[in-house]
C-alpha cells in the first residue's frame, strides 16, 4: 500500500472525521517547524506527511481511492479498469487516460494549519510553498510563535486533553488564578462574597488607566474546595491581546469540630474509658447553630463510629438534600490501675 496514512495519523480504519480531526490538531502542534527550530528538517518532513494523511482521509472521495487502491492507485491517477463507475461512491475524472482515471491534488500543508488554527507560520519565513496567499508571510513571519504560542501546550500540544481552537483575532491573555477562602458555615449555609480588585484598561486613545471594581461572588450552599468562579476578561488590558479571565478557586478554612468528607462532616469526641462503657451522650453545635444532643447506648469499642442522617454538607446540586454527620471516638484508656481498681474490674467483667 506504500504510505500507511492510517499509521502516520495513529487511527484505526474506522476513524470518524473527528477522530481524524483530533489526531490532526495534536500531531500537527507537535511536528509544526517553528516549534522544532533544532530538528527542522525532520519537523518539515513528518508535518507534510501529517498533512497529506489528513488530507486523504477526511476527504471521502480520497479515501475510498486509497482504501482500494493504496498511495501508488491514488497518485497515479489510474485505477484499474474494471473499477468502471464509482467504487464506494468515489468520483472519477477523466485526463485522457480512460474513463475511470482518477486526478489526485495535494493541498499544501500551511493551508491545512490555517484551516485548523486560524493562522498559518511559513515554514521559510518567505510564504513557505507558493501561491496560497494572504495568510502566509504577510501577516507571520517564520517563528513567531514559536516560543509563544505554544507555549501553553505541552510535548503533545494536548492542553491537558482539550480541543485546541484558535482565532485569528487577537491572543488571549491566560487565566488569573487566585484563592478564596471560606469557612466550612460558608459553604453549609452559602454566602456573599464582594472582592475589590485593581486592575489597567485601555481608553479610547489606548492609554492605559487603572481602575478599581467590586466583584459579587454568590457561595452556593455545599460547594467544594476546587470549585471556580470564573469572571471573564477581569485582567488587565494590553494592546493586542484579550484581557485574562479571573478565576476565583473555593478554598476551605481548618474548623475546629468539623472536618469535611466530601458530603459528609466528620467529628472526633474524646471520651474516657468508663464512657465508653456505660454509655454517653454527645453534644454539638452544627454549622446552622443548632444544637443536637445525641445519646450513645452502645459499648463504644476504638473503631465505633456513630452515623447521623443527613445533618453533612448540603449536596451541591440538590441543596435540599446533605450528607450523614459521622461520629468518631478517641477512648482514652487509663495510664494506670490501683489493685482495688483491678479486682474491682476483674469481678465485674469476669465469669458471671
Amino acid at each position: 500500500m506504500g504510505v500507511d496514512y492510517y499509521k502516520i495519523l495513529g487511527v484505526d480504519k474506522n476513524a470518524k472525521d473527528d477522530d481524524l480531526k483530533k489526531a490532526y490538531r495534536k500531531l500537527a502542534m507537535k511536528w509544526h517547524p517553528d516549534k522544532n527550530p533544532n530538528n527542522k528538517k525532520e519537523a518539515e518532513a513528518k508535518f507534510k506527511q501529517i498533512s497529506e494523511a489528513y488530507d486523504v482521509l477526511s476527504d471521502p472521495q480520497k479515501r475510498t481511492v486509497y482504501d482500494q487502491y493504496g498511495e501508488e492507485g491514488l497518485k497515479s491517477g489510474v485505477p484499474p479498469q474494471d473499477a468502471a463507475g464509482s467504487p464506494g461512491g468515489a468520483t472519477f475524472f477523466s485526463t485522457g487516460d480512460g474513463p475511470t482515471s482518477f486526478r489526485f491534488s495535494s493541498r499544501n500543508p500551511d493551508d491545512i494549519f490555517a484551516e485548523f488554527f486560524g493562522f498559518s507560520s511559513p515554514f521559510g519565513g518567505a510564504g513557505g510553498g507558493g501561491g496560497g496567499g494572504g495568510m502566509r508571510g504577510s501577516r507571520f513571519s517564520s517563528g513567531i510563535f514559536g516560543d509563544d504560542i505554544f507555549s501553553g501546550f505541552g510535548e503533545n500540544g494536548g492542553g491537558g486533553g482539550g480541543s485546541m481552537h484558535f482565532q485569528s483575532g487577537p491572543r488571549k491573555a491566560p487565566p488569573i488564578e487566585n484563592k478564596l477562602p471560606c469557612t466550612l458555615e460558608e459553604l453549609y449555609k452559602g454566602t456573599t462574597k464582594k472582592m475589590k480588585i485593581s486592575r489597567e484598561i485601555a481608553d479610547i486613545s489606548g492609554k492605559s488607566m487603572p481602575v478599581e471594581e467590586i466583584l459579587t461572588i454568590e457561595i452556593k450552599p455545599g460547594w467544594k474546595k476546587g470549585t471556580k468562579i470564573t469572571f471573564p476578561e477581569k485582567g488587565n488590558e494590553q494592546p493586542g491581546i484579550t484581557a485574562a479571565d479571573l478565576v476565583f478557586i473555593i478554598d476551605e478554612k481548618p474548623h475546629k469540630v468539623f472536618t469535611r468528607d466530601g458530603n459528609d462532616l466528620v467529628v472526633t469526641q474524646k471520651i474516657s474509658l468508663a464512657e465508653a462503657l456505660t454509655g454517653y451522650t454527645i453534644h454539638l453545635t452544627t454549622l446552622d447553630g443548632r444544637n443536637l444532643n445525641i445519646p450513645i447506648n452502645n459499648v463504644i469499642h476504638p473503631n465505633y463510629e456513630e452515623v447521623v442522617p443527613r445533618e453533612g454538607m448540603p449536596l451541591p446540586k440538590e441543596p435540599s438534600r446533605r450528607g450523614n454527620l459521622r461520629i468518631k471516638f478517641d477512648v482514652k484508656f487509663p495510664s494506670r490501675l490501683t489493685a482495688e481498681q483491678k479486682a474491682g474490674i476483674k469481678k465485674l467483667f469476669g465469669p458471671q
